[in-house]
C-alpha cells in the first residue's frame, strides 16, 4: 500500500484512538463527559460547555448529505485518476458535519438531503479513510 499517493493525516496521540477506530471498521468521536455532546472536529475541550474530559464513542456512521461539490481539475496529483470527484460536507446522524466523499455512486445522482452510511477505505496499513456510500432512507 506505499503506492498510496493522495495527502494522508499526521497521526498524533489526540487523533490516532479516532484513526485505531476508522482502521478497526468503526466510527468513533468525542463524547463530553460533562454535557455528552458528540463533537468533531477533534477538540481538546468541548464547544458546548468548555469542559475537558471525554471519552471515545461509537457512532452510528449514518447521516445525510448537508452539501458536495464536484471537482474537475486535481488541486493535487494524488487526485488526478479520479477526476471528476465529489467531497461532500456529510451532516452525521449524532450532530456532527464531517468533509468525506460519496463512493459507489455517479457524481450526477448525489443529492442534498441523501441519506448516507460510513464504509472505510483502507489507504495504508496505519490510516483508513472513513467515507460514505448512498442508502435507502428509513
Amino acid at each position: 500500500m506505499s503506492d498510496y499517493a493522495k495527502p494522508l493525516p499526521t497521526l498524533t496521540d489526540e487523533n490516532r484512538p479516532f484513526w485505531d477506530a476508522c482502521r478497526a471498521g468503526r466510527l468513533c468521536l468525542q463524547r463530553c463527559d460533562n454535557c455528552a455532546h458528540i463533537r468533531y472536529p477533534i477538540s481538546p475541550v468541548c464547544p458546548r460547555c468548555l469542559a475537558s474530559g471525554f471519552e471515545w464513542a461509537q457512532v452510528s456512521g449514518r447521516g445525510s448529505v448537508f452539501s458536495y461539490i464536484v471537482f474537475h481539475r486535481a488541486y493535487h496529483p494524488g487526485f488526478r485518476d479520479e477526476l471528476p470527484y465529489n467531497v461532500a460536507l456529510v451532516q452525521l446522524d449524532e450532530g456532527p458535519r464531517m468533509y468525506s466523499n460519496i463512493v459507489g455512486t455517479p457524481n450526477d445522482q448525489v443529492r442534498i438531503g441523501d441519506a448516507v452510511e460510513v464504509v472505510f477505505d483502507r489507504a495504508t496499513d496505519e490510516v483508513t479513510i472513513p467515507k460514505f456510500r448512498l442508502r435507502a432512507a428509513d
